[in-house]
């Protein structure tokens, strides 16, 4: 069973539709959860970009809104969800469940170990803390890991995308969590680069936990100084704008 309930209305009403189990993303909610919830200016949340992905911070707010937060809970992404695509969320979760689109194709694996009766006003707070500071990746965090890779993205063409998000705390969360970076890697194959950021959990009464996410980089070539730092003065007039 859930082990929450969100409350009637909050801020994430205004990211998605849903009728019954089924649940489907806009384009412009997508886009707008990834610029002003997450902080989140990747190209391909452009809400007129052909290649537009729902974003996975937004996936994986609306299913911890839906099923509550659990000691250990992990999302793996497979592929990327377009605007519009129906999901269909099992009523009565297991500890491993799928969430599929419309054609019964997987789109989100889910692990969801011992959950955590959490108030709902904290598992709001945790959700958008984690979501803050989950967006803030590029350029601070992924820029310098590039670098010492030597590699580097197509500038005309960036592909970065959500491979997975996993969280595991020790406790219910307080409505005054923080969520801060911690480690960071990456891994290269290739033309694809595997990326990881990690972080610590945090509120009033102390450390709650940890959080993980991983990445994918595709279509890499030869780091290239002056092109990256062109590409992270448009990211900013981007932000800016």
């Amino acid at each position: 069973m859930p082990a929450s309930t969100a409350p009637a209305t909050d801020w994430l009403d205004d990211f998605y539709n849903a009728d019954s189990d089924q649940l489907w993303v806009t384009a412009d909610q997508g886009s707008r959860f990834a610029k002003e919830i997450a902080g989140d200016h990747n190209p391909l949340h452009d809400a007129e970009s052909s290649r537009f992905c729902v974003p996975g911070d937004l996936l994986f707010a609306l299913i911890v809104r839906r099923y509550g937060l659990a000691r250990h809970f992990a999302l793996s992404f497979r592929g990327m969800l377009r605007a519009g695509t129906r999901l269909s969320f099992p009523s009565q979760p297991a500890q491993a469940f799928t969430i599929a689109d419309e054609n019964d194709r997987d789109t989100v694996e889910v692990q969801y170990d011992r959950p955590v009766t959490t108030d709902p006003a904290a598992l709001l707070a945790l959700i958008e803390a984690y979501v803050a500071s989950s967006g803030e990746t590029f350029p601070d965090r992924l820029g310098p890991l590039l670098a010492e890779a030597g590699v580097m993205f197509n500038p005309q063409r960036p592909f970065l995308v959500y491979d997975g998000m996993a969280l595991d705390i020790q406790r219910a969360p307080g409505t005054d969590v923080h969520v801060t970076p911690a480690d960071a890697s990456l891994s290269v194959n290739g033309k694809r680069a595997d990326v990881q950021f990690d972080y610590r959990i945090a509120d009033g009464d102390g450390a709650l936990g940890e959080a993980s996410k991983r990445m994918v980089v595709s279509g890499l070539r030869p780091y290239d100084a002056e092109a990256m730092t062109a590409v992270i003065a448009a990211y900013h007039a981007r932000r800016a704008r």
